[in-house]
């Protein structure tokens, strides 16, 4: 087996915002240092950031604060999040916006005074989403690619895909391992700092917003470098994704600012039902609450023909959609609807995992050498993410990577990496094009329709400990199935391979999220319980996860109130130390 090997000081895995941003951060701290970016797909186009519709939400101004954002985002995450984390994101998240426009050339919507605006999302105090129309993603992807591709000292590795995170004899991160797509070859990339920046995406379910090229990779990644994981029971079922019967398109969003322009979701005997479920915040409420009525109004029968619920914004005027949602418009008028006209069929559609890598404000794991950064982390969003978070995540702890790693490889040796020790690790990888499937064996794709259809019923908006036991039994009966698989023809962009090799990652992350949804024995945020409905009256805590012994290990930690306790009862919640 001969592999190819690639030297760089930095190794950033991912292109959405979170890896162009600590890319470019790292090459302006010290344009002497090479750095590597691996992208799955094409740079600019892969990943889940250029699908952001909505915005980015950042502190511009009065009558907002720093303090609001930090509230907010504590509240609607189940109380349960990384205060460090969350404070970091909401005192940098407007620096960073700054930085977009002004250094990486981003153009955002302005008000008539020239000023940025902000529109209003689901969970905020105060409106402060910016955004550039329904389309804010591809502004700033097509920025930092363009940034990406002018910096002498970044090399994109497009259409290739991280396998294995590479440690040197003394536990240290040296790099990964990773497959060139087109040529079907193994790489070695030897790093003295890496970056996991490869996103989540929860394509172990049926129905679903990301994108299809994700597969829970750096997770997965994480969880098989011995990485503790947390909070892996939360994953955020967005609840407006489109409904079109026989199509593709089914489970792609109509993003919140709808419901924070002020439309209505309706049953289908046309009552705005969320006046049952929050009477005080109604379709603004947060994305957990709302997926979740949504899914009860039809499993109580009060549906749309397809079993979902209406959107309507058609009362806010057809010129008004036409002009702030024009994306959305193109989008439905694709299928046959007008969403400017008339109500559109939606419901709960698998958007966003919470959970993720266990990090520090500086990014950094509990591997020296390895950072993480946006959705391959969990901390910052707790039990469910605001819409606007998201994308302000990414960019603001990429930079943070950044520049922490190039800090960090100042005086640091390259790493020392024996062949055969890249030979092995590489094995499982290719085992699959090594052997045929028996007749009568196993189809992949069955496999991955299996699993998706499980998680989505089994794992999903509602679970109780039976279904959670069912789910967990038959994700191990398919993880051991996929052994039985091969995959037909060359090395060579062989897409039977790549998606073997995303649902074997795909049932390793659905298995952590199953077993710390067994130990979540209460109800919050994304995560409900049928069989625990209710909050916990105990401390708050996060579920941990990580492999111990070939095995996964599950356990609880209190969650750190370094910031502000929670109240009681409804009021303000004691402050202990705002500040920077």
């Amino acid at each position: 087996m001969i592999i190819e090997t690639i030297d760089t000081d930095v190794l950033v895995l991912g292109a959405g915002g979170a890896g162009l941003c600590a890319a470019l951060h790292a090459a302006d701290a010290s344009p002497a240092l090479s750095i590597a970016v691996v992208v799955k797909g094409l740079l600019g186009r892969a990943g889940c950031t250029r699908m952001v519709q909505g915005g980015y939400n950042a502190v511009l101004g009065e009558p907002d604060s720093l303090d609001a954002h930090f509230l907010d985002t504590l509240a609607g995450g189940g109380w349960i999040n990384d205060q460090e984390l969350v404070w970091m994101l909401v005192s940098e998240a407007p620096r960073r916006v700054l930085e977009l426009e002004w250094r990486y050339g981003c153009l955002f919507d302005r008000t008539p005074d020239g000023r940025i605006h902000q529109k209003p999302f689901a969970g905020q105090t105060h409106d402060r989403t910016i955004h550039k129309g329904d389309l804010t993603g591809i502004e700033i992807m097509n920025r930092l690619a363009e940034q990406v591709a002018a910096r002498p000292n970044v090399r994109a590795v497009e259409e290739c895909r991280a396998l294995e995170l590479l440690l040197d004899d003394e536990g240290r991160a040296a790099g990964a391992l990773g497959l060139d797509i087109r040529a079907g070859r193994v790489v070695a990339f030897r790093a003295r700092a890496t970056l996991l920046a490869m996103g989540g995406g929860p394509t172990m379910y049926k129905v679903i917003a990301c994108s299809s090229d994700k597969s829970a990779d750096g997770v997965a990644l994480a969880y098989r470098a011995g990485l503790p994981l947390r909070d892996m029971e939360m994953v955020q079922f967005h609840p407006t994704g489109l409904i079109v019967p026989g199509s593709l398109m089914t489970g792609a969003l109509l993003e919140e600012g709808l419901r924070g322009a002020g439309g209505h979701l309706r049953n289908g005997l046309g009552e705005r039902f969320m006046a049952r479920y929050d009477p005080a915040r109604m379709e603004r409420s947060t994305r957990d609450l709302v997926a979740r009525a949504s899914y009860l109004e039809v499993v109580e029968g009060r549906g749309t023909p397809n079993g979902g619920v209406w959107i309507d914004v058609s009362h806010l005027g057809a010129e008004l959609v036409e002009r702030n949602f024009r994306g959305m418009v193109r989008r439905c008028r694709d299928f046959g609807r007008d969403l400017a006209r008339g109500p559109i069929e939606v419901g709960p559609t698998t958007h966003f995992m919470m959970g993720g890598v266990v990090i520090d404000p500086a990014c950094r794991t509990a591997i020296e050498g390895l950072f993480a950064a946006g959705e391959d982390t969990g901390g910052v969003h707790g039990a469910n993410r605001l819409g606007g978070n998201g994308v302000a995540e990414s960019t603001v702890f990429g930079g943070i990577a950044g520049d922490a790693m190039a800090a960090f490889v100042t005086g640091r040796r390259a790493p020392r990496l024996a062949t055969v020790a890249l030979e092995a690790a590489a094995r499982p990888y290719l085992q699959p094009c090594e052997r045929a499937t028996a007749p009568g064996g196993p189809s992949l794709y069955d496999l991955q329709r299996e699993l998706r259809a499980l998680m989505w019923e089994r794992v999903g908006l509602v679970r109780d400990a039976d279904s959670l036991a069912r789910a967990l039994g038959e994700i191990e009966r398919i993880d051991h199935r996929l052994d039985e698989v091969g995959v037909p023809g060359g090395p060579s962009f062989n897409i039977a391979w790549q998606d073997w090799l995303n649902v074997r990652n795909q049932t390793m992350v659905a298995r952590l999220i199953v077993l710390s949804a067994l130990e979540r024995r209460e109800s919050r945020g994304a995560h409900y319980r049928r069989d625990f409905p209710a909050e916990a009256p105990a401390a708050l805590y996060s579920v941990r996860v990580a492999e111990r012994h070939g095995a996964p290990a599950v356990w609880t930690e209190p969650v750190a109130l370094t910031r502000v306790t929670r109240p009681a009862t409804a009021g303000t919640p004691a402050m202990v130390e705002i500040g920077d």
